[in-house]
């Protein structure tokens, strides 16, 4: 297993898994749109996204987006995406995505990364705490569709 910095030339590999990510949540799949938004997030350099490699195939993926706490004057990292093919579940991969991820955060002198996950989605909520995230109990978070 090998994590890497993906660029363009993991294009293909990494549409595939975001297909499949957006089906998890409930999306039809569309993998030609897909492959035109990871395209344009490389192009306009506005996320950063690490891919774990098997046997030279894609098997899941973390993006990250960029933001800023102005309250603690400091970076933040949006850890926006984790996704691992069923098939390689439970292999320890979405921990080293996470781990790297955080690690990048680290690299970049963010003060933290924040996610969110669907209520019901236990699995990635149990991981997300073994590796020391906190729910936030502090804030509401609204959003408004556009």
């Amino acid at each position: 297993m090998n994590i890497v910095l993906a660029n363009t030339d993991h294009l293909a590999d990494v549409a595939m898994l975001f297909d499949h990510y957006r089906v998890f949540y409930h999306q039809l799949s569309n993998v030609h749109a897909t492959e035109q938004f990871i395209a344009d997030r490389f192009r306009n350099q506005d996320s950063t996204i690490f891919l774990a490699i098997d046997e030279d195939s894609g098997v899941g993926f973390t993006q990250l987006y960029p933001s800023f706490s102005s309250v603690s004057m400091g970076r933040v990292w949006i850890l926006n995406d984790l996704f691992v093919l069923p098939s390689h579940r439970q292999r320890g991969i979405a921990t080293q995505l996470m781990q790297t991820a955080t690690d990048y955060g680290r690299e970049t002198g963010a003060i933290r990364l924040v996610l969110a996950t669907e209520k019901t989605n236990t699995a990635a909520q149990a991981l997300y705490e073994s590796l020391g995230y906190q729910l936030d109990r502090t804030f509401n978070h609204f959003s408004l569709t556009l």
